[in-house]
């Protein structure tokens, strides 16, 4: 398959759960599953951890401030590790992927 098909194949797929399987070995070579957020000529943008919703809004806890709060305990933090994580994948190193049948 050319890089075109695939680029096209995948733009179908944005916004649902894919499992895309890579060139490289270890444990990578086992596919990342996540939301596809995005696709390039170049790379492809997969949400592979979702961060927690925001536990601070106006009137909570955090005393009504907008923005950063050093006195917050919020779960929202860098800290927690409650912000999720995006995984990049070039093109040129995917090998496959999966997605429903829809």
């Amino acid at each position: 398959m050319s890089d075109c098909a695939l680029i096209d194949s995948l733009k179908r797929y944005v916004g649902q759960t894919v499992t895309i399987f890579t060139t490289s070995g270890g444990i990578s070579g086992s596919g990342f599953t996540g939301v596809l957020a995005s696709v390039c000529d170049c790379s492809i943008k997969l949400i592979t951890d979702l961060g927690a919703a925001p536990t601070c809004p106006l009137g909570s806890s955090c005393g009504g401030r907008v923005g950063f709060n050093r006195n917050c305990n919020c779960r929202n933090s860098y800290n927690g590790n409650w912000v999720g994580s995006v995984t990049e994948i070039p093109i040129c190193k995917i090998a496959g992927f999966t997605h429903n049948a829809i």
